[in-house]
């Protein structure tokens, strides 16, 4: 514990609001390196995705919709969703 983790980051990133079909051109790939490391004595766990998903409902989540029950993305943010991932590093021993 305490090690340096050096990790490679990829964001989709919503340009805009979408009217109709979302294009790629309304989304942005963005990669970034990023160093992380636990804290001794902390529960920090540091994961890596392994699957992301890309469900219908987050079309939706591409429009300007006020009063949902879901908010909509915001334009220039990463695109958020679930996901599998792997534990690299953790400070909590039930990870």
């Amino acid at each position: 514990m305490g090690e340096e983790v050096i990790i490679s980051n990829k964001q989709v990133i919503l340009k805009h609001y979408v009217t109709g079909y979302p294009k790629e051109s309304d989304m942005e790939l963005k990669n970034s390196t990023i160093k992380l490391n636990v804290p001794e004595g902390s529960n920090v766990v540091i994961l890596k995705n392994l699957y992301l998903s890309c469900d219908p409902y987050m079309r939706g989540r591409m429009k300007k919709i006020e009063g949902s029950y879901i908010e909509s993305f915001i334009p220039g943010s990463p695109i958020t969703g679930f996901g599998v991932a792997k534990v690299l590093e953790s400070g909590d021993s039930n990870f």
